[in-house]
C-alpha cells in the first residue's frame, strides 16, 4: 500500500483552510469506495497508454471495473498529455514527460509530498496535468493548492534542469467534459510558498491552529463530530442571526449558500449514529426497528411457471421493456449506438433548478418556459 503524507497535496485545501484538522482526521479511518478504486484504475490505464505498454493494459482490462468508456476517456487524456509533450518539445527538444511522478514538497512542508500523473518539463513552462476521473465534483484549477504544491515539488526537482519561468497547471476531468488550467508565475508560486503555505503548514503538523469551518469539510472525516462545523451549520437557528421574526432576503439568499453542506452534514451524522447503533450504542431517545419493506417473488421463474401452468396467458404475466440509453451505449459502444439510433434520441429541456451564481451554466430564461415547468423545483 502507497504511503500517505500527513499533510499530503490533496487534502490541502482542507488543511490549508483548517489547519488542525489535518491531526483531527488521523483519529477517524479513511475507507475506500468503488469511485476511489476506479479512479485508481482510470490512472494506471492512462499511464500504461502513454507508456504503450501493452502488457499492463491487457492487464488492467481484465479488472471488473473497466469498460469501454473509461478505455475512450483515458485514449484521450493519453492523447491531449502527447500532444502537449510534443508542443513542449518544438521549444525545448530535449523536454521530459514523467507519469505518476513523486513529487516531494517537503521544502516546504514537514514531510510533504505527492504525485503528479502528467510533468511536462522543459524551459521557459512547466506543466502538470491532473487527471480527475470522478463525475461528481466539478474541479477547477484556478489557485488549485493540491496543483500548486505539485507545482513547488516538480520545480524543485527541475530547477537546476531547465529555466523554468511559469508553471500551468491543467485538471482533466474528461467524463463531464472538464477542462481547466491555471498559469503561475515561479515568482508568485514562491510567494504563496513562503507567506501562506509554510505556517499553515506548520500549524497544521503540530496539530495547532484554529478549527475553521466551510467549504473545505465536504470530504473531512472528521465532519460528523466536528463542533466547528455544528456550529458553522446551525448559525442560523440562533434569533440573534436573524433580521426580525420574518426571515429576510438575505437571510434566506445567506441559508442557501450552506444548504447543500448542511444536508451532507446531517446525512453524514446520519450515517454515522446508524452504524453505531448497528453496534450496539444507544442513543437517548431513539431506537433501532425493522423498516418498511415491500413484498417481492422468492423465486420469479416459479412464479411464472405455475401461473402458465394454471393457464394463465403470459401476455398477462411478462411485460417487455427497451435497455435504457445507458445500458444500450454500453452493450453496443457509443459510436455504434449513435449511429444507428442517434437521430431518436432527445434530450428534454431540464426543469429550472436554484444554484449559486458561479454556476457554468446559462441563466434560465422564463420567456422560453412554461408556469408548468415551476411544478416540480429542484433547490
Amino acid at each position: 500500500m502507497a504511503a500517505h503524507a500527513i499533510l499530503g497535496a490533496s487534502s490541502s485545501h482542507k488543511w490549508l483552510n483548517c489547519p488542525p484538522s489535518a491531526r483531527l482526521e488521523e483519529q477517524f479511518e479513511n475507507p475506500t469506495s468503488v469511485y476511489a478504486e476506479e479512479g485508481t484504475l482510470a490512472h494506471s490505464l492512462g499511464e500504461a497508454l502513454i507508456s504503450n505498454d501493452s502488457k499492463a493494459i491487457k492487464d488492467l482490462k481484465k479488472n471488473p471495473l473497466y469498460n469501454s468508456d473509461m478505455q475512450q476517456h483515458c485514449e484521450d487524456y493519453r492523447d491531449f498529455v502527447l500532444e502537449l509533450l510534443n508542443e513542449a518539445k518544438a521549444i525545448t527538444p530535449d523536454a521530459s514527460l514523467l507519469l505518476e511522478q513523486r513529487l516531494d514538497f517537503s521544502k516546504w512542508v514537514e514531510e510533504g509530498f505527492g504525485t503528479g500523473d502528467a510533468v511536462i518539463v522543459a524551459d521557459g513552462v512547466m506543466r502538470i496535468i491532473d487527471l480527475k476521473y470522478g463525475q461528481g465534483v466539478e474541479v477547477s484549477a484556478h489557485e488549485n493548492t493540491q496543483m500548486m504544491l505539485y507545482a513547488l515539488g516538480a520545480y524543485n526537482s527541475f530547477e537546476m534542469l531547465y529555466d523554468i519561468k511559469s508553471i500551468i497547471m491543467t485538471i482533466y476531468q474528461p467524463r463531464i467534459k472538464n477542462y481547466s488550467s491555471y498559469e503561475i508565475s515561479v515568482v508568485d508560486l514562491l510567494t504563496w510558498a513562503v507567506n501562506v503555505l509554510v505556517p499553515a503548514a506548520k500549524l497544521a503538523y503540530e496539530g495547532k491552529g484554529s478549527y475553521k469551518a466551510g467549504d473545505h469539510c465536504r470530504f473531512c472525516r472528521a465532519k460528523h463530530l466536528c463542533k466547528a462545523l455544528a456550529e458553522y451549520n446551525l448559525e442560523y437557528t440562533e434569533p440573534e442571526m436573524l433580521s426580525s421574526e420574518l426571515l429576510s432576503d438575505e437571510d434566506i439568499a445567506a441559508i442557501l449558500t450552506r444548504a447543500d453542506g448542511i444536508r451532507k452534514w446531517l446525512t453524514s451524522i446520519e450515517e454515522f449514529a446508524f452504524t453505531e447503533a448497528l453496534n450496539g450504542k444507544k442513543w437517548e431517545g431513539f431506537k433501532l426497528v425493522e423498516g418498511r419493506s415491500n413484498r417481492t417473488y422468492s423465486d420469479a421463474d416459479k412464479v411464472a411457471e405455475a401461473l402458465v401452468s394454471a393457464g394463465i396467458d403470459p401476455a398477462l404475466i411478462y411485460e417487455k421493456k427497451i435497455k435504457t440509453i445507458t445500458a444500450l451505449e454500453k452493450d453496443l459502444g457509443k459510436k455504434p449506438f449513435n449511429e444507428l439510433v442517434g437521430e431518436l434520441i432527445i434530450k428534454p429541456a431540464g426543469k429550472p433548478t436554484l444554484v449559486p451564481e458561479g454556476d457554468k451554466r446559462p441563466e434560465w430564461n422564463s420567456a422560453d418556459g412554461a408556469a408548468e415547468d415551476f411544478k416540480n423545483v429542484n433547490i
